[in-house]
């Protein structure tokens, strides 16, 4: 049975660290949405939108890590909660707590796998998309053929197309933080009296 001190110190940390994870993860989380939104409305205007189709699974490879991130917010969440309870009478074992830790680290894990691939896809895409640009110092350019209007030769990365990538560094990073202070939390819990 651990001892009175102790399991004031572990429902400290539980709530502070819980509350540090959780805000992260929600501003992050905001952030996210706000540029996946955005994303999603600007690529709509865009004029050429057939030509971005190579980010469609990369963006839904972020989109589903973006919900593993709200359920981890969630978690980070009944971490507090747990950190109250362990400061009451009635308090979750240490099984339970561990428990309930391990699940997010383990949807933190699957959230990193999820925008790890989605950036290989958002990145490969951009790469090709690159490698057909001109050459020079503007990316595209305009030819003017004699006798016709002109037109844009090369396909040049929009701000539009990197904004999908900005969401995708921001859900993995969420995720890496609510991992790096799950495993923190988990070692503080089963450290030994």
């Amino acid at each position: 049975m651990a001892d009175r001190l102790d399991l004031q110190l572990v429902s400290a940390a539980l709530r502070r660290v819980g509350w540090i994870r959780f805000w992260t993860q929600m501003s992050l989380g905001v952030v996210v949405v706000g540029v996946l939104l955005f994303n999603n409305i600007g690529g709509r205007l865009a004029a050429n939108t057939a030509r971005s189709m190579g980010l469609g699974p990369g963006l839904s490879l972020t989109t589903l890590s973006f919900f593993l991130l709200l359920w981890c917010i969630w978690q980070s969440w009944l971490v507090v909660r747990c950190g109250r309870a362990l400061a009451s009478p009635v308090r979750p074992s240490r099984g339970e707590t561990s428990r309930l830790i391990k699940r997010g680290v383990l949807a933190d894990l699957a959230g990193l796998t999820l925008a790890a691939v989605g950036y290989q896809a958002l990145a490969g895409s951009l790469f090709v998309q690159a490698s057909m640009q001109v050459p020079g110092f503007f990316g595209a350019q305009l030819a003017v053929p004699p006798g016709t209007r002109g037109g844009l030769v090369g396909l040049p990365i929009t701000s539009i197309e990197m904004l999908s990538v900005l969401s995708n560094t921001q859900v993995l990073f969420a995720h890496l933080i609510g991992l790096l202070f799950s495993l923190w939390l988990l070692q503080r819990v089963h450290r030994p009296n």
